[in-house]
């Protein structure tokens, strides 16, 4: 983690980047992060999709400054049908399109590992951004609340795709029809995290993580992802395709021989 490169701080999405991991802070902590516009959708998109371009980025790390992870969107506009809720049902829809879903098509195009470290609250389409995540790791002061029903809305960016996914339909119909809010503590037992941190160890626990994961072959990391994703939308039977047909190719990969080879070698030196 010794090289660190800071840039494009003016938007919504402060990028860093810690040796192969790029962090994208969420960096509106006077408004707890909040997405209201169009831009910062697109901006966090074109981001995300930047950060999959990088040849040397072995994952990412999305995070917020502040007290907040996200808060969601913006109840003052909301209120006053502006922004998102603006016009027409079908200007509405077509904006949701246009804007806000290129960020779960961004997140699950993505070929790196990707990790939400959750700092704070997370609400509405902030709890959805965590979900989007491959891995999420907590803040012990960090909440979670799919708040959309208390709103008289639904999750339009995809979440509803997504939760049942991550903690099964019993327990995501009680958070979502709930709109209750949860701790860290309740979001590890349910299964919506994976790990729980204190607040000053959150990002460093997050970046080991990345750490730990890029110690593997780079290949084998994004096929492994590929895999598991596709599992969420095929059959057995083509998923055993898909798997012969990427473990012919890691079979016949330099990277595997070399990760045996020092697996071997590593297990000689352990023997008396």
């Amino acid at each position: 983690m010794e090289r660190r490169v800071t840039q494009d701080t003016d938007g919504l999405v402060h990028t860093e980047r810690r040796g192969d991991t790029i962090i994208l802070w969420l960096n509106r902590p006077e408004e707890l992060n909040r997405l209201s516009t169009e831009s910062q959708f697109l901006e966090l998109a074109e981001k995300i999709r930047q950060a999959n371009l990088d040849p040397s980025a072995r994952a990412l790390i999305i995070t917020g400054k502040g007290k907040a992870f996200c808060a969601g969107g913006d109840l003052h506009k909301m209120a006053n049908r502006e922004g998102f809720s603006a016009g027409t049902p079908q200007e509405v829809r077509m904006r949701y399109k246009e804007t806000i879903h290129q960020v779960p098509l961004a997140l699950n195009d993505i070929d790196i590992p990707t990790i939400a470290a959750v700092n704070g609250a997370a609400y509405g389409a902030g709890c959805d951004l965590a979900c989007m995540c491959d891995i999420r790791i907590a803040s012990s002061n960090a909440t979670f609340c799919v708040s959309f029903a208390e709103l008289g809305i639904v999750s339009g960016d995809g979440g509803s795709w997504i939760l049942p996914r991550l903690v099964g339909r019993s327990t995501a119909m009680a958070l979502t029809l709930t709109a209750s809010p949860i701790d860290a503590a309740d979001a590890m037992r349910c299964g919506l995290v994976s790990q729980v941190a204190k607040p000053e160890t959150l990002l460093e626990s997050a970046l080991a993580l990345a750490e730990k994961i890029g110690r593997h072959p780079r290949d084998a990391i994004r096929m492994s992802k590929r895999l598991l994703r596709s599992a969420e939308r095929t059959n057995l039977s083509d998923h055993l395709d898909m798997a012969a047909a990427l473990q012919a190719i890691a079979h016949a990969s330099e990277e595997h021989i070399t990760a045996v080879n020092n697996l071997i070698h590593r297990l000689q030196n352990r023997q008396p």
